[in-house]
């Protein structure tokens, strides 16, 4: 039974990912917004799906005390950190010219550094039991831009540099770190972005899902959070051991055009 870290993980992508994790009967550090009702129902339904235990921390991604707290928290309740999945993320559509500095501040902490930090934190415990996994959910726009995402791509195409940097320095000490680079995903953030594309775009919503969104995919279809989570299982796996310092596209066909 491992303990794993997931933040941003009451919703969406994060939340598919604790519960896979949980039916695999691993320990679970949930993190993210939600009113408390909602979050101790969520605790609560994930600590039935296997044995492990579900452990809520509300960090705030914004401020690195607070995660470097998240980290010794659940060292301190479980015993040990072994997976850390970095999810947490916010995005903002704008033309450069017209985005705000606070929104790119904000993107760039939350989507970056904030991963920095939750790794800072943890690294010291994974290099002592000599064993980690660190994966990051990552971005298609990792690998390749979109117009008007400045501040995503930017931190996309960042959480993979410090991905490689990590598996280098993990990579005698039973560490790997690894991206998952989805495409677009059935969750209330793509959910958002679809309108606020509608907009920059001046095209109506079905039309941004036609021809922006599921145009760059070549399977015509949405990736679904239960794929996300089944390779983020497999790259905490042993049988992963020997997959460091990847960018693992799940996009459809995106980036291979």
């Amino acid at each position: 039974m491992k303990t794993v870290i997931v933040t941003g993980s009451t919703s969406g992508i994060g939340l598919g990912i604790a519960e896979a994790f949980a039916s695999a009967g691993h320990n679970i550090v949930l993190n993210g917004l939600g009113s408390a009702a909602e979050i101790e129902a969520t605790r609560s339904r994930l600590a039935g799906l296997g044995a492990g235990d579900v452990l809520f921390h509300g960090a705030n991604m914004l401020k690195p005390d607070e995660i470097a707290d998240l980290v010794t928290t659940a060292a301190a309740k479980f015993g040990s950190v072994d997976v850390l999945v970095a999810n947490a993320g916010i995005q903002h559509v704008e033309k450069i010219e017209d985005f705000p500095p606070e929104k790119w501040d904000a993107i760039i902490a939350i989507n970056l550094s904030s991963a920095f930090h939750l790794i800072r934190a943890a690294m010291p415990i994974l290099k002592e039991q000599k064993w980690g996994r660190i994966i990051s959910i990552a971005s298609a726009h990792g690998l390749v831009a979109s117009p008007y995402k400045s501040a995503y791509v930017a931190a996309k195409h960042g959480m993979l540099g410090l991905i490689k940097t990590v598996a280098l320095e993990g990579a005698e000490c039973g560490i790997t770190a690894n991206a998952i680079c989805p495409g677009y995903v059935e969750t209330p953030l793509v959910t958002g972005q679809i309108a606020d594309t509608a907009k920059a775009r001046d095209m109506s919503e079905e039309d941004v899902i036609n021809e922006v969104i599921l145009k760059a995919q070549p399977t015509r279809q949405f990736v679904q959070v239960s794929q996300i989570a089944a390779l983020a299982v497999y790259l905490a796996s042993d049988q992963a051991a020997q997959i460091t310092g990847a960018a693992l596209p799940m996009d459809g066909g995106w980036t291979a055009q």
